[in-house]
């Protein structure tokens, strides 16, 4: 057996190494500086969400319409969250949501005309700031090494099922507390 299958049987977490930590935290850190900025620049330039142009984006480069499931599988949101998304999109006329011919079970997500001009609309605005915050610091060789290594990780973490394929966790009533912790 090896250590790490022994360290899992017993239930204990080998803790991170100061450079592993450091690193978790100096990632995160940058996702979360890129993407508030994205979602400034969407909202004041497209009134939109973040999660609403990932939506725009995956149809807009689509070969064809989407399943909800295919949308939900590409972006990290929760299904309710990625219903009520498409729902306001929808609304919005930007995109358009129907019965799927070659399944009776799913939901086909098209883009329209107007979410396709939208989203031509915000487009150079978010390549230039994702250029000025992302890009600008990093050397040709730099960008190259980001994307083998992000690609990695991203090839990793789908390797597990998609979200879209986890049994969906049902609410249970919370047990009620004996008499006597009652008091």
């Amino acid at each position: 057996m090896t250590d790490h299958a022994s360290a899992a049987d017993t239930g204990h977490v080998q803790p991170l190494e100061p450079r592993q930590l450091e690193a978790y935290f100096v990632l995160l850190e940058a996702v979360s500086l890129l993407q508030h900025a994205v979602e400034q620049h969407l909202r004041a330039e497209g009134d939109i969400s973040y999660v609403q142009f990932q939506l725009l984006a995956r149809l807009f480069h689509a070969p064809g319409p989407l399943t909800m499931t295919q949308l939900a599988d590409g972006v990290v949101y929760s299904r309710s969250g990625l219903t009520y998304q498409a729902g306001l999109l929808e609304k919005a006329g930007l995109i358009t949501r129907g019965p799927c011919p070659d399944d009776e079970r799913a939901t086909r997500v098209t883009l329209t005309d107007a979410g396709r001009d939208l989203f031509h609309h915000v487009l150079p605005g978010h390549v230039r700031l994702s250029r000025r915050l992302l890009f600008d610091p990093l050397s040709d060789d730099d960008v190259d090494h980001l994307g083998d290594i992000m690609t990695r990780v991203r090839d990793h973490m789908r390797a597990q099922p998609p979200r879209s394929a986890a049994p969906r966790k049902r609410r249970t009533a919370t047990p009620a507390l004996p008499a006597e912790a009652a008091t």
